[in-house]
């Protein structure tokens, strides 16, 4: 089996490369430090077939979507596009990385059933990108897996997300500033996510396109966070919550992953506890 992964440098991609390595006959890695723009379908004529396609490369900074939406809609949509065309081209199943775009939630846990509310560009980009790959599956008979993970976290996760900008503002402050300690998350580690990808290779149960949640079924607060790397991290910091009120702002999220358990035998296998001390360690 040969398989290609976009955005193989990526926080997801640098856990799941390795893995990949040590069971696929052949890895290629399909990203810029690679030489290959895909969104640009002419940088990705000179690769040979693959049997799987698993693309996780996306812009995906929420902040930045609303200040250059047309980048992320550009290169999200392009990049899936290209991806969905060489599936066509090769006959290769895709593996979808997805997003969380419900919104705030109707009830938890969510389902994918749970009505569709992307409520940023960066949300949007992706849900359309999913549709694309919805079309391309019912069109051309792609097999197509899309998941809609919670919130990854886990080593090497950079960027302004939660754990991360904690984990850096505590190295050179004693006292750090957050904004509202009460939105609670689903958090799932990255080892986790990784084995539901190397599940979803070599799923045969099915044909056409699968949505499938990511998650662990179990939320935590801002503040639980901020108490589990505490209790684990050798530096002693204070917090300080400034109870900013963000519009929109999701106050929980919980998975229902009934679906990717039922059908691909998955289930998440790291508590937070766990997940954080991989990070401090």
């Amino acid at each position: 089996m040969k398989v290609a992964v976009t955005g193989s440098g990526g926080f997801i991609g640098q856990h799941l490369v390795p893995k990949l390595i040590n069971i696929i006959d052949e890895v290629v890695e399909i990203s810029r430090s690679k030489g290959y723009d895909i969104s640009n379908w002419d940088s990705l004529t000179d690769l040979s077939k693959c049997d799987v396609i698993i693309h996780l490369a996306a812009k995906t900074f929420v902040p930045d979507s609303f200040e250059n939406p047309r980048a992320f809609y550009s290169f999200n949509t392009l990049s899936t596009i290209n991806m969905l065309e060489l599936a066509r081209l090769w006959k290769a199943k895709v593996i979808y990385m997805s997003s969380y775009f419900y919104g705030p939630p109707q009830y938890i846990p969510v389902d994918e059933k749970h009505p569709i509310h992307p409520h940023n560009p960066y949300a949007h980009s992706k849900y359309i990108s999913e549709e694309l790959c919805r079309g391309y599956s019912l069109d051309f008979n792609i097999p197509v897996i899309a998941f809609r993970p919670f919130n990854i976290y886990g080593p090497g996760q950079k960027g302004y997300f939660l754990i991360p900008e904690i984990l850096e503002k505590i190295k050179t402050e004693h006292t750090i500033k957050l904004k509202d300690p009460r939105p609670k998350r689903d958090f799932i580690h990255v080892s986790d996510v990784v084995s539901a990808i190397l599940l979803a290779i070599e799923y045969k149960n099915h044909s056409g396109f699968e949505v499938f949640n990511l998650g662990t079924g179990n939320s935590v607060s801002v503040k639980e966070i901020v108490s589990e790397i505490a209790k684990q991290s050798r530096v002693n910091f204070d917090v300080e919550y400034t109870h900013e009120y963000r519009e929109g702002e999701v106050l929980d999220s919980i998975a229902n992953c009934s679906k990717l358990i039922n059908k691909l035998n998955w289930k998440a296998s790291v508590s937070l506890k766990t997940g954080i001390s991989t990070i401090l360690s």
